[in-house]
């Protein structure tokens, strides 16, 4: 039996919204279109997988998102690939 993973609570999801506000509209347009499409069913791994990204600096999430490069080091964990794969359909 696979065990579910845990949404993301309303006060948790609130507090992230508010970490993915960006300088760059572009990269605002990407998170605005991912809350919009997965808001509801976002997990505790894929909400951390988030947070890793949005300690990127605008201009190398940009690049993440627009596939100009891919996650190295220590961004580079299924989480953060889940996540970005969310992000750039």
């Amino acid at each position: 039996m696979e065990i579910e993973e845990a949404l993301i609570d309303e006060r948790s999801l609130s507090k992230l919204k508010w970490r993915c506000r960006r300088g760059l509209l572009e990269n605002d347009l990407f998170i605005e279109r991912f809350f919009t499409r997965h808001e509801s069913s976002l997990t505790v791994n894929q909400a951390a997988g988030l947070t890793a990204l949005m300690d990127l600096a605008d201009n190398d999430l940009l690049d993440l998102l627009l596939r100009r490069r891919e996650p190295e080091g220590e961004i580079n964990t299924s989480d953060v690939r889940q996540v970005l794969g969310m992000l750039r359909t």
